[in-house]
């Protein structure tokens, strides 16, 4: 006979967890390790740290469990953990921590930078390389993790205005990266272009960068 699916929501097996039930618990971890690892090693130097963090923040959430809400996310509780593991490790490895400071721009809402699939490991790879680490965050928890605006803040520990703001400023750098490395790919077919040839302009030359951008960015939504 097959087991019963298991139908729980997170906060209700947080509210048996508190109640004393490790089972409920591990489910927990069942369901979320994996998100988590993904999350914090995109800050770790290894995955030999990010593992680590991964069990310091399911060791914590148990620990603290008494404090949770459940008339609130479990998922965002988890989050705002990993992020704060994650910054005591950065710490204990490099003391002098960096520090991000955004200032008050124009409210945008975010587009749909990473929404499309393909190309999606190039964009993911291209975001890690060039943005800031809490612009890459808050791209990380919006598109990969599909919070709201108003959970990301609560990872964060910063206002929905300020998440807006790392969202439209990683947005636009990221947009300006990739129209860089088109411009240096056209420049480089414009160079091995035999003169008085016709330019090699065709679909198949087109490929590479539109595989690079994956999606169309517009500043104005």
């Amino acid at each position: 006979m097959h087991a019963e699916p298991q139908t729980d929501t997170d906060e209700e097996l947080a509210r048996q967890a508190q109640a004393g039930s490790l089972s409920s618990f591990e489910e927990l971890i069942h369901r979320h390790e994996a998100r988590i690892f993904r999350f914090v090693a995109n800050s770790c130097r290894n995955d030999s740290d990010a593992q680590e963090v991964t069990q310091e923040t399911f060791v914590s959430a148990y620990l603290k469990i008494q404090q949770f809400d459940v008339r609130r996310s479990f998922a965002t509780w988890l989050f705002t953990i990993a992020r704060r593991k994650g910054i005591d490790r950065h710490r204990a490895n490099r003391p002098a921590a960096e520090e991000w400071t955004v200032g008050l721009v124009e409210e945008e809402d975010p587009s749909t930078l990473l929404a499309q699939r393909e190309a999606k490991e190039d964009l993911w790879h291209l975001a890690r390389s060039v943005l800031p680490e809490l612009q890459f965050q808050a791209l990380w928890l919006k598109y990969a993790e599909d919070m709201r605006i108003e959970e990301i803040a609560r990872v964060l520990r910063k206002t929905q205005m300020h998440v807006k703001v790392l969202l439209f400023r990683a947005r636009t750098r990221l947009g300006n990266e990739l129209e860089k490395r088109r411009a240096g790919e056209e420049g480089v077919r414009r160079l091995a272009t035999p003169a008085g040839a016709k330019s090699p302009l065709n679909n198949a030359a087109q490929c590479a960068p539109a595989r690079l951008a994956g999606v169309v960015i517009s500043s104005g939504n």
